[in-house]
């Protein structure tokens, strides 16, 4: 189906909805849950900044085609995921932290700007098609190639910042935490790019298709949870 210019309504809004409940109930479970307030407080607004993409895509993709804002509001959501993720990890840090917090306040700012500059670009996504289970969009490519580097870059981040923690910290449990972000990370990012190159209709569809599979990092950052419930 392509809103925006007329077509046949393919889309199931199922597998978003699952997700979105699924991650919904693990923020639920997290506030009653023991432990740091820090890390579960931070973990709960990745499993919401998460479930909120499905829920949105959801509404777009099931006839709301002619709300365009909706489309950019995607993107502002998103955005917030790279730095949350490492603020989560700053939390975990074993060394240097200083360094570290200053790398998350500037990604924090680049995410505002970024927010800040989408608002004021009515066409920041001009159309999307929705197929099965995914959306596709149609973005303007001098801003969403800064959008692009920017979540990327910070997907990178939570990668190497998480291993590097791993390898190097000292505190085994604080090593197993993690681990879990590393693990999350890393599946959800590579099966969203094994996807994209793999299928030709995914085409334009990386941000859906990482939201899909980051139901993968949220069951990692439900463990996270359930792990710093037990070392409490």
């Amino acid at each position: 189906m392509t809103f925006g210019k007329g077509g046949v309504n393919l889309y199931s809004p199922l597998l978003s909805m699952l997700t979105a409940v699924f991650e919904i109930a693990l923020a639920m479970m997290a506030f009653k849950s023991k432990g740091r307030k820090e890390i579960r407080y931070t973990s709960i607004v990745l499993l919401f900044l998460l479930a909120s993409y499905q829920i949105l895509e959801t509404i777009i993709c099931s006839g709301l085609q002619n709300i365009r804002f909706l489309f950019s509001f995607v993107f502002m959501i998103i955005i917030w995921l790279p730095p949350t993720g490492i603020l989560l990890i700053f939390f975990l840090w074993p060394t240097g932290k200083k360094f570290l917090l200053g790398y998350v306040f500037l990604l924090f700012v680049l995410s505002l700007f970024m927010v800040i500059w989408i608002i004021f670009s009515r066409d920041f996504v001009v159309a999307t098609s929705c197929f099965w289970f995914f959306a596709r969009f149609s973005n303007r490519k001098i801003i969403y190639l800064f959008y692009s580097i920017l979540y990327e870059l910070g997907l990178l981040s939570m990668i190497f910042l998480s291993a590097y923690g791993v390898i190097n910290g000292t505190d085994f449990k604080q090593r197993k935490l993690l681990g879990q972000i590393l693990l999350g990370s890393i599946s959800f990012v590579v099966f969203s790019l094994l996807t994209v190159i793999a299928i030709p209709m995914t085409k334009g569809a990386l941000p859906s298709i990482m939201c899909h599979y980051a139901l993968l990092l949220a069951v990692f950052i439900g463990r996270l949870l359930y792990l710093e419930n037990k070392f409490s």
